[in-house]
């Protein structure tokens, strides 16, 4: 936890974000704030150009359309193909599970690329691991949300073996994990899932940390306890807010984070043997 953050304002990176249109400018902000710069170019003649001067790429399937798809596909291979250059990428499978078009999408890029990270509720991971879930749109739903801890590590550590990517489940606690080493995440307020974009956010977070800093487990924890922290943070208000407050504080908090607060605040725990 000595660097990481500093090592994004210091590299500013590049991050690539074919993301979803109701959330393009809260992930924009965001990322901006953590010190990184993003650039949320999708339009299939302009994407590889983009993809080839970036450290990082994230995917969200928030808004997916045949359009985006061909955009997604072609960064994809970009990022795939460079030699001697990092792009770190990050799958956000929003909503997967509820359509077709989702499904298909989700599963050909898992099974086509390796993403360095994979993040997503409980129902939209329990998708991709094939595993029953009971999703609702773009929310885990509350049957999912009963899975026990253990369970829920397990599922993110199959899946890990399956793909090579680190996965990252969002929940009350949330999970970072690869298919060895996990950790579980306390940081955060219920206020978080109280406007829409926090999930968006963290993918955009997740993908700023992991592009500057080698060690994609480690880098993808300190991503996810640092919004955990400007949420705890944003909630702090001695004055009462609602959502939209929040959110605006949420993200003025991502941008005050440092590497001493990340350290001082953090709350995790490693998870071994799993029975």
């Amino acid at each position: 936890m000595e660097s990481f953050i500093s090592n994004i304002k210091s590299k500013k990176p590049l991050i690539h974000c074919i993301t979803n249109y109701v959330t393009v400018n809260d992930v924009a902000n965001s990322i901006i704030a953590i010190g990184a710069s993003p650039v949320m170019a999708d339009d299939v003649n302009e994407v590889s150009k983009i993809t080839t001067l970036s450290s990082g790429l994230l995917i969200n399937l928030g808004t997916l359309n045949s359009k985006t798809i061909s955009s997604m596909e072609k960064s994809l291979d970009i990022a795939k193909s460079q030699t001697g250059k990092k792009i770190a990428t990050v799958l956000d499978p929003v909503g997967v599970g509820v359509s077709k078009l989702r499904n298909d999408t989700a599963i050909k890029f898992i099974e086509n690329y390796k993403f360095d990270v994979i993040k997503g509720n409980i129902s939209e991971i329990k998708f991709l691991a094939g595993i029953d879930s009971f999703t609702k749109g773009v929310d885990a739903s509350s049957l999912d949300e009963k899975d026990g801890l253990s369970q829920r590590v397990k599922i993110a550590r199959d899946l890990s073996q399956k793909t090579g990517s680190v996965i990252v489940i969002t929940g009350e606690v949330d999970i970072v994990s690869d298919s060895k080493t996990s950790y579980l995440c306390k940081n955060g307020t219920f206020m978080m899932g109280k406007f829409s974009g926090s999930g968006c956010i963290l993918g955009g977070i997740i993908a700023a940390f992991c592009s500057v800093n080698e060690d994609t487990l480690k880098a993808s924890l300190a991503a996810t306890l640092s919004v955990g922290i400007a949420g705890e943070l944003a909630g702090n208000s001695p004055v009462r807010i609602g959502n939209m407050s929040f959110k605006h504080k949420f993200i003025d908090e991502i941008y005050f984070l440092n590497d001493e607060t990340l350290k001082s605040r953090a709350k995790f725990e490693e998870i071994g043997e799993i029975k």
